[in-house]
């Protein structure tokens, strides 16, 4: 997703120097993390009136089938045609509503008298006492109404009929409804935004993974498929938009569409709005859609002239031309998720989409190319073929995680996106798999069930290591063989769905077709990185050769409870180097082995997991240690820049999992006033920031600040002079120096400042038309240092008309970043869970995020207490954020044995540094 970067104390110390340096790659003050995935933000709902008849209880154990959240499988859509009327103006109560009415085609599949579809939230037009009516198709006769009624639990109209319908018979079944277009960033819903002075209301769409149903009765399941007539009626001056190409131009009364390709209901999106847009017609038909303002500006123009190259790449990549005639992409004010894939009408936050080269920093620059790459993916991969449910969502988020990297590479080919991957996604999603509450990647059907278990699953494990275990299999049987893999799965599947086995069959042809031999089909090897949790650290032994496999834990103390057919053991592609020597990958199969060509001379030193393509951490002997240690210090050069960043980061997570000393992790950080890449500085940071999480309130802070300042000094008088004194741009630094330092230069700003500073900067975030000027105003006025400042802008958090609902989450989280802020973001939240959790929805994507950024400091007893007491009185108002719960408790306790083990030892490492010379 595009939201939401937070500054450390140890980034504030090297920004400067990270911000203008050009090599390798065009550089973020901090790489915005987890995309899209992003989709992780608010999707809450409001409450509105349920129809007649309603039932409100579902039982513990279904005994009907409307009480169950799954479809039965006796009916099979065909096709709908909507008419939806959006209101953009209140009616006398105040409220913004949406009318419609829909006809569904479908087939009878099996022989049954009950007719269930998914609605939620709308209220119904009666035929006879009835929700909808009924009529079969090709002059035969449809059975009679017996009962409908709406059950609110699983989210169902439920019509009975007084016979069967027919197997292989096709019916109609005609609905009128209405509903409430909120503010609520879920199915059809309302944004608001201000334009010259003027309020502005449009009306758009957020439908995955279960809202389609907000805005028309649909069987609102991935399987179904179905062809969607859309016609939208919407007031004179504005445009209406939907998946595929409008009829006779835009008509301002009523605009209809195309049928568009059979496709999923999350997939479909509609657009009422008096947006400008710019297009190209180069191939297919792109459109770039916005606030007329940010048009005029030429907001759109970097994501115009980069999506057709990335369409180009894939369509060389996928083997298959683009599937559709046009390609709208579209920046909403109001949007909860970073950007979804709605087949051939894109929906965006602004940030994801529009860049301003004169204000936008080089990380909104990347951001926006990667989250463009990454939905243009799915127009292959998730929307021509689609998996069948959502606990296989990781296999869908995962590749375009993946390959997403490849398309932004392929348009920035000077940016090393392919690289960036590594720190974007595998490195951080590593910390959450190594904790005991983390989960496999693919769960049971059944496991998957209400819109709060699948709404669970839009989580990093999903996005980022369902990319890394791609990326580990796309490297050992190669990209060109993986491609071809990927172009027959797509082929044979294309219009339908699939199961994660489906991919691997084709691959598996792919595989043998190339020759490749593996030591297990593509399914075995994968099964054991999917099925089962976590990931292996493997330890190397040099000086006899033995390699040994264990399940990686960052609190070693913890219980796994969850048992695995796999032991937690892993078919492991391990690839190494002999001092500089590429040597031939080998195949860990078992917990332990020996390779005798892994044993070392003197002098020789041996590095594993070549540019982290593998989803493990790697461990050695001492010797080993010492001898990386020093070629660190001596030619830090002849080690892979990527692997430099991953001995940083295995050191530090073996620490903590007190496999390795903490004094070896925070040796691994000398060499760094010799480097000059961004990877491992940006690495450093992240591992030294758990320390300034655990010790910025401690005697400690002081010399491990002196000792950053020492490492960092080399660094900055290097780019001092290379941009001859800050005056010259460097070479492939495409953009002003001035916008990627306004981040820190607005934070340094509010916490030196006072109550006159701080609303200063928020009035200038009010009146900001530039979405990522505006985001970067919105993390530093959470910098101040006055608790009061604190404490209102926790509660405008909760009014929307202070900041947006798509905000509030990541607002809170930069509140809680702050040592000052953190207990008092707490105690907010402790206080008004009930509101959140009501008015932002129970099953909002974004609720672990916040549990997470709220509690990622707690080190204490008291602190685990209160964290657990918390969940104990919630126990029914968790949502989507119960597992994020489990491991905020985990992390907890092992932040409190960490540093009740290393505190007195870091100090006197630190002191002893700063006391020596560099």
């Amino acid at each position: 997703m595009g939201k939401g970067f937070f500054i450390s104390k140890v980034v504030a110390v090297v920004c400067v120097v990270v911000a203008i340096s050009a090599v390798a790659t065009i550089i973020a003050l901090s790489v915005v993390y987890a995309q899209e995935k992003s989709k992780n933000q608010e999707t809450p709902t409001t409450a509105t009136t349920a129809g007649p008849g309603t039932q409100t209880t579902t039982p513990s154990t279904p005994k009907e089938p409307w009480q169950r959240y799954r479809l039965p499988d006796s009916l099979s859509p065909i096709s709908y045609n909507v008419t939806l009327w959006p209101r953009l103006t209140p009616n006398t109560d105040g409220l913004y509503i949406f009318s419609g009415y829909s006809t569904v085609l479908f087939t009878c599949v099996k022989e049954t008298d009950l007719i269930l579809i998914h609605s939620n939230k709308l209220n119904f037009t009666m035929f006879d006492g009835y929700h909808a009516q009924l009529k079969a198709v090709d002059g035969a006769s449809a059975p009679q109404l017996k009962k409908s009624w709406l059950e609110v639990p699983t989210q169902y109209l439920v019509i009975q009929l007084s016979s069967p319908l027919q197997a292989g018979s096709t019916y109609e079944l005609f609905t009128e409804f209405v509903g409430e277009l909120a503010d609520d960033l879920g199915g059809f819903y309302r944004s608001e935004y201000d334009e010259d002075g003027v309020r502005k209301i449009l009306a758009t769409t957020q439908m995955q993974p279960t809202d389609a149903r907000k805005a028309f009765p649909c069987f609102d399941e991935p399987a179904m498929k179905a062809v969607f007539h859309m016609t939208l009626i919407h007031p004179h001056g504005t445009v209406a938009l939907s998946n595929s190409m409008n009829y006779d131009g835009l008509n301002l009364i009523q605009t209809s569409f195309g049928p568009t390709e059979i496709m999923s209901t999350y997939l479909l999106a509609f657009v009422v709005c008096d947006f400008g847009f710019i297009q190209s017609d180069l191939g297919a038909n792109i459109r770039i859609w916005a606030r007329k303002k940010a048009i005029e500006e030429g907001q759109g123009a970097y994501a115009l002239e980069k999506t057709g190259p990335i369409l180009s790449f894939f369509e060389k990549y996928y083997k298959i031309p683009y599937p559709l005639k046009k390609s709208d992409q579209i920046a909403l004010p109001d949007f909860s998720a970073g950007a979804m894939e709605n087949w051939g009408l894109i929906t965006y936050r602004e940030t994801a989409l529009l860049y301003n080269p004169a204000v936008s920093s080089n990380g909104d620059k990347e951001w926006v190319a990667t989250v463009i790459s990454h939905e243009l993916a799915h127009m292959w991969f998730g929307n021509l073929v689609t998996t069948k449910w959502w606990n296989d969502l990781w296999l869908n988020e995962g590749f375009a995680t993946y390959v997403s990297y490849l398309g932004a590479n392929y348009a920035e080919p000077d940016w090393n996106m392919s690289d960036l991957i590594v720190l974007n996604e595998i490195i951080g999603v590593m910390a959450v798999d190594a904790l005991a509450s983390s989960h496999p990647l693919s769960s049971k059907e059944a496991d998957v069930m209400r819109p709060e278990d699948i709404n669970a699953l839009f989580d990093s494990i999903t996005y980022s290591k369902g990319a890394a275990v791609l990326r580990m299999l796309s490297s050992f049987i190669t990209e060109e063989v993986f491609s071809n893999g990927l172009n027959t799965y797509l082929e044979e599947f294309k219009y339908k769905n699939t199961v994660y086995q489906d991919l691997w069959k084709n691959l598996q042809t792919a595989v043998d077709n190339a020759g490749i031999q593996l030591p297990h089909s593509v399914e075995v090897i994968m099964n054991r990185w999917i099925l089962q949790m976590g990931f292996p650290v493997v330890t190397i032994d040099t000086k006899t050769g033995k390699i040994s496999q264990k399940h990686f834990l960052l609190n070693p103390d913890s219980v796994v409870d969850v048992p695995s057919e796999f032991n937690y053991e892993w078919f492991v592609p391990i690839t190494w180097i002999k001092t500089g020597a590429a040597k031939d990958q080998y195949w860990l199969l078992t917990k332990e082995a020996t390779n005798a060509d892994m044993t070392t001379g003197d002098g020789d030193w041996l590095i594993a997991n070549i540019d982290m393509k593998g989803f493990y951490r790697v461990n050695y002997d001492s010797e080993n240690w010492d001898r990386i240690l020093t070629k660190l210090s001596t030619q830090h050069q002849d080690i892979p820049v990527i692997n430099r960043a991953q001995i940083i980061d295995d050191a530090f997570n073996l620490a903590r999992a007190k496999i390795v000393s903490t004094t070896l992790a925070l040796s691994t950080t000398r060499f760094l006033n010799t480097e000059l890449e961004y990877m491992p500085w940006q690495t450093a940071t992240r591992n030294l920031d758990y320390f300034v999480l655990m010790f910025d309130r401690s005697e400690v802070y002081g010399p491990m600040q002196g000792y950053i300042n020492k490492k960092v000094t080399p660094l900055f008088k290097h780019f001092e002079e290379l941009t001859a004194n800050w005056t010259k741009i460097p070479e492939k630094h495409t953009d002003q120096i001035s916008p990627n330092l306004r981040t820190t230069v607005y934070c340094s700003a509010i916490a030196e400042g006072g109550a006159v500073e701080w609303d200063f900067a928020w009035k200038m975030y009010k009146s900001a038309t530039i979405a990522s000027e505006a985001e970067k105003l919105l993390y530093a006025l959470s910098c101040t240092k006055q608790p009061w400042l604190l404490n209102r802008y926790l509660e405008y958090c909760l009014d929307p008309t202070m900041i947006r609902k798509q905000d509030a989450t990541f607002t809170i989280n930069y509140i809680a970043g702050n040592p000052i802020g953190q207990p008092l973001a707490w105690d907010f939240i402790r206080a008004n869970w009930a509101h959140i959790f009501n008015d932002y929805g129970g099953g909002s994507m974004s609720f672990g995020r916040l549990i997470s950024g709220v509690t990622k400091r707690f080190s204490s007893e008291f602190e685990y207490k209160q964290l657990l007491q918390f969940k104990e009185d919630n126990i029914n108002q968790l949502g989507s954020a119960a597992s994020s719960f489990e491991q905020a408790l985990e992390r907890t306790k092992a932040n409190m044995d960490w540093v009740a083990l290393n505190k007195e030892l870091v100090f006197d490492w630190f002191t002893s540094e700063i006391s020596g010379t560099v």
